[in-house]
């Protein structure tokens, strides 16, 4: 049986090869199960990405837990939870509520379309350029 001081002691003594294989996974996983939502997939497809990004936001909470435990408290720290917390809860969302979340990305980014087409600053004639 594993012991979990010899499991809190790995975490901590290999943090930085932990770290650069859950940032991205948890970045990339969350990024695939909100895409899957915006273009209309099929729960079948969502439902395994967002529990691989909610395996993978729990080990980044366990792993930050360790840092805390023994009273490390710094910004990555906070950091690191606030990531494992986000994605934990987008894929959470689009598990247990999927048309809530799909309706509020659909709603998102038609709103920040529009400001963007509202916010066009007008092209200058390519008269006014000196030529090479």
């Amino acid at each position: 049986m594993i012991d979990f001081n010899t499991l809190a002691e790995f975490s901590r003594n290999y943090c930085v090869s932990i770290c650069a294989f859950l940032v991205p996974a948890n970045l990339v996983t969350t990024l695939l199960t909100v895409l899957f939502l915006y273009f209309g997939r099929p729960t079948r497809q969502i439902f395994p990405i967002a529990s691989l990004a909610l395996l993978f936001a729990i080990t980044m909470f366990l792993h930050v837990a360790t840092w805390l435990m023994i009273g490390v408290v710094m910004a990555p720290t906070f950091i690191l939870f606030g990531l494992g917390l986000t994605c934990f809860l987008i894929n959470l969302q689009a598990i247990s509520d999927r048309q809530s979340l799909e309706q509020l990305l659909h709603t998102g980014v038609s709103r920040l379309a529009r400001s963007f087409n509202q916010g066009k600053a007008p092209r200058l004639p390519t008269s006014h350029f000196p030529h090479s």
